[in-house]
């Protein structure tokens, strides 16, 4: 989600020496007379492709003959190391995708606040550092959800719609597993952590929004509260079978092609997992539904902001980034394009979608909040890895009670 998660937990980008170094790489330009060459950064995923953002950025170069639009490739690397090389390197791109500004980097970015079309766009306040807005988005993405496949719950006689609590989501896997599937489809990388998050977030920040910031404030611990509840049932699910241990071994790719071939019955990912199913032309055999929780009932989706971008303070044509960012956020076909691309949604901004998408957007529209980690509510760096590699140890026999413990430990290192 190492992609795909930090669409769920969206990358930060590191406050070191890249502060100093920007601060006189704003001048000058190797554009020749009448042109303008905008760099930009993005994150390249199964779902957008080297192809798609070429195809999506000839369609504002066609419209603004004097600028030429530059995909800058990040390899085998995130964003957001992309773009501190970049900024080290004293070589600033002018956009970045992906990015979440905090108090200690919001100065790299340009406030866009004055910007009147930037209150409409999408959990723009929720995104706010100190009142500003630095981020813009082209829409939503939620990610407590639960993937199911039809044929299976129809062998095991189950249906969706009564699995409401945790009790049940665990009485649902016992059948499930009886009926020969593997319950729950899990992977390695980044799965882990992300599928957990997912789980236990919707819970826990349901009942307490703001439980992050009162764990950094040392009000709340991981142990004895409701994550070590969550851990301890995952657990237990490991312990039965209901995941495969040697899913570890697996790839993110690998996972998800394993679930649509039908191998498993569910399947806890966010709302990028449409796109998928759409193209291998499975998704009218898939079903979802929102999280169970032993708390209110639907609780709150955990999600983000989706196709994130920033303007660099220190791009040589930021003017030109801006109104490119514009563009990319509040264009109704640009906007439209791209929440498709990725199976995001926002409102009022409809598109056609296949059943599974449709299906997720109803779960949107039931839900009674998105939960947002950002701003005050956002975890301290290196939190998501972390916990990754926590939820990892329950495979190899470590308790819940122990991985929260490591969590608190862990946690109070940092801070």
């Amino acid at each position: 989600m190492r992609r795909l998660w930090r669409r769920a937990g969206v990358a930060a980008v590191a406050a070191t020496a890249v502060l100093a170094s920007t601060a006189a790489c704003g001048a000058g330009s190797d554009d020749p007379p009448g042109q303008t060459t905008l760099r930009i950064i993005v994150n390249i995923t199964p779902n957008l492709t080297q192809q798609y953002w070429n195809g999506l950025f000839a369609k504002y170069e066609k419209s603004h003959p004097g600028v030429k639009v530059k995909l800058e490739l990040t390899g085998t690397i995130s964003a957001s190391a992309k773009l501190n090389q970049d900024l080290a390197a004293g070589d600033p791109p002018d956009i970045a995708q992906q990015i979440t500004p905090t108090a200690e980097t919001a100065s790299l970015f340009a406030d866009l606040t004055g910007e009147a079309w930037t209150k409409k766009t999408p959990l723009a306040d929720q995104y706010a550092v100190d009142g500003k807005r630095y981020v813009v988005g082209v829409g939503e993405q939620i990610q407590s959800l639960v993937f199911y496949n039809k044929a299976a719950f129809a062998k095991a006689k189950l249906d969706p719609a009564q699995i409401r609590t945790l009790a049940q989501l665990t009485a649902a896997m016992g059948k499930l597993r009886s009926a020969g599937y593997v319950p729950l489809q899990t992977a390695g990388q980044w799965v882990p952590g992300a599928q957990f998050s997912l789980l236990a977030d919707s819970g826990v920040l349901t009942a307490d929004p703001d439980w992050t910031v009162k764990r950094k404030d040392r009000k709340v611990t991981f142990a004895g509260s409701g994550y070590q509840d969550y851990l301890t049932l995952y657990k237990k699910w490991i312990d039965a079978g209901y995941l495969q241990k040697s899913a570890l071994g697996l790839t993110y790719a690998d996972g998800q092609t394993a679930f649509l071939n039908g191998r498993s019955a569910m399947y806890m990912m966010g709302s990028f997992f449409v796109p998928a199913a759409d193209l291998a032309k499975k998704s009218d055999g898939i079903g979802v539904f929102t999280m169970p929780t032993d708390g209110a009932y639907p609780s709150g989706q955990f999600g983000n902001i989706a196709d994130p971008y920033v303007v660099v303070n220190a791009s040589r044509h930021k003017a030109a980034a801006i109104e490119f960012t514009r563009w990319l956020v509040t264009d109704p076909a640009a906007v439209k394009s791209q929440l498709a691309a990725d199976g995001n949604l926002r409102q009022g901004m409809p598109y056609p979608m296949s059943s599974l998408g449709t299906q997720v957007q109803k779960v949107l529209d039931a839900a009674p909040s998105v939960i947002v980690k950002a701003g005050a509510r956002q975890p301290i760096d290196g939190y998501s890895n972390e916990l990754n590699t926590d939820v990892q140890k329950l495979y190899s026999g470590a308790s819940g009670a122990t991985v929260a413990k490591g969590l608190d430990t862990w946690w109070n290192s940092q801070s």
